[in-house]
């Protein structure tokens, strides 16, 4: 579960191991150990995980399928603006 959220969300960034391990400060046999569930990453590496992927921890976890877009810096009206188009997409799927 863990292992599979961190390979999906490194793949679906088109990003590989060791892309991964240098923006967290590890060894790519880390995030292979990750992924291929050897290991499991600390408390504190997990968190960065969160951050680089822009979700929670309890996403990672998979104690919530939630998915958020990251929106600070934006003005108001464009995130009204995005969540618009989203409320559009949601409805015609």
């Amino acid at each position: 579960m863990l292992n599979e959220r961190i390979k999906s969300l490194r793949l679906n960034r088109s990003m590989s191991q060791v892309e991964l391990a240098d923006r967290l400060g590890v060894t790519k046999q880390s995030v292979s150990n990750w992924e291929n569930d050897n290991i499991q990453p600390s408390i504190e590496m997990l968190v960065k995980i969160a951050k680089v992927f822009n979700v929670s921890t309890d996403y990672l976890l998979s104690l919530d399928d939630r998915k958020y877009i990251e929106v600070t810096g934006l003005s108001d009206q464009t995130i009204a603006h995005i969540q618009l188009l989203i409320s559009d997409i949601t409805t015609k799927e």
